[in-house]
């Protein structure tokens, strides 16, 4: 993880006046200025090493209003994503994002990474929860967009531009957000996989289902199996372990187990089970914790972590792919949503441009997708390498990105400018 060097100013500011003074004068002084959270994607595959001033958004920490009963609550962009959690858990509500971390992660940087974990199939997208944002751009100028009532989709959709963003349109000082009631119940149903082949039938058995998952995550490496209760000396591992999550009514978890199971001895998966609830928060534990681009002692050793994105019905081609790459690798697929998040502990620095850029991302482009680096413990990953090339989209973020800092002084290096 990348800190800030010893004569970095940090700028703490407690208002969104405070951010807006700090961005005017980097803008007056053409200074580059980067916003910072709990800075779980700090990382140095991302960070230009310039960065001279931080602004700190921690400070900003308020619950600025929650309404239960409408389902809405509006917040600072430095309140820790665990408090935030635990606000919603005292009125049965939820913020059903899965963030790694969430003891030092903030709302701003999840929105400004738009990061959403297993459960995006069922419950989508940070975008999907963002109804009201603030933020200030690059000259100072503090502006915001939508509003507390879900329904409010006048104007232009700041919200939806800003989230995922990377802090490089505007730094994101408060968010209104809509919120779910917390499920009633849950249950994880797991089969180990043979072949990928076995793990493709059942998927596509699954799409018929004729009520959603929370989750549908196809997971390779020995880790997942030890972790799901398996015996790891009982037989080799197998390819995949397929997880199923459900979520809701005592009846509607129940209905969902049943019909995942027998789908999955359909398919031809080998020993389908629910599992106890104590295996299956560890398996959750692991799930959600298993992206964090910081992680080091929970996880596989990862020399590269990319995340590829690519259609729902060639996830099983891509990763097999990738283990043809390294058959070592670690593997997450949120495979009903095309999202998969490999850990290669094979690859080297010589590697980058052999088999990063030269194979890797044109498989991912092959299969009619994207992959970008989350993490990395080499050098000499360039903002290009990280991202990708320019292509028509890049163009026309630039352009956008011109109307919101002209200078580029906002997080340069962060994403595909």
């Amino acid at each position: 993880m990348t800190t800030a060097t010893p004569d970095a100013e940090i700028i703490t500011p407690v208002d969104q006046a405070g951010v807006a003074a700090a961005i005017r004068a980097s803008h007056d002084a053409r200074q580059p200025i980067f916003s910072v959270g709990g800075r779980t994607s700090f990382d140095d595959v991302s960070v230009a090493p310039r960065a001279s001033r931080l602004l700190d958004l921690t400070e900003m920490s308020q619950v600025v209003d929650y309404t239960p009963r409408d389902m809405t609550i509006v917040v600072e962009a430095g309140v820790c994503m665990a408090d935030l959690a635990a606000t919603l858990a005292a009125e049965r509500q939820q913020l059903p994002i899965d963030e790694p971390c969430v003891a030092k992660a903030t709302i701003g940087g999840v929105a400004a990474t738009n990061w959403t974990g297993p459960r995006r199939l069922g419950c989508g997208t940070m975008r999907d929860y963002v109804i009201g944002i603030h933020a200030v751009d690059g000259r100072g100028v503090a502006f915001k967009g939508g509003g507390r009532v879900v329904k409010n989709v006048a104007g232009y959709d700041f919200c939806k531009l800003l989230t995922g963003s990377l802090g490089t349109l505007g730094v994101i000082t408060r968010l209104a957000l809509r919120v779910k009631p917390l499920p009633e119940c849950f249950a994880t149903v797991v089969a180990d996989c043979p072949e990928l082949a076995v793990a493709e039938t059942i998927l596509e058995r699954l799409v018929r289902l004729d009520a959603t998952p929370a989750t549908v995550d196809l997971l390779v490496g020995s880790t997942w199996h030890e972790t799901a209760g398996g015996s790891p000396d009982a037989r080799p591992h197998p390819s995949a372990l397929l997880a199923v999550r459900a979520e809701g009514t005592e009846a509607e978890v129940q209905w969902m187990a049943e019909r995942v199971q027998y789908e999955f001895w359909q398919g031809g998966a080998a020993g389908a089970q629910r599992l106890s609830d104590s295996d299956a928060d560890r398996l959750w534990s692991q799930q959600v914790e298993f992206a964090d681009r910081g992680a080091t002692s929970t996880h596989d050793q990862a020399a590269l972590v990319i995340k590829v994105a690519v259609p729902p019905s060639a996830v099983t081609a891509t990763i097999a792919d990738l283990r043809l790459h390294d058959s070592t690798c670690t593997i997450q697929a949120h495979a009903a949503s095309g999202i998969i998040v490999a850990r290669l502990a094979n690859f080297a620095g010589e590697d980058i441009s052999r088999v990063l850029v030269g194979k890797l991302r044109p498989m991912a482009v092959h299969h009619g997708g994207s992959l970008v680096v989350l993490a990395s413990q080499l050098e000499g990953l360039t903002p290009l390498i990280v991202w990708g090339g320019r292509t028509d989209a890049t163009v026309l973020m630039e352009r956008i990105k011109h109307q919101f800092d002209p200078h580029g002084i906002l997080n340069p290096g962060r994403f595909v400018y």
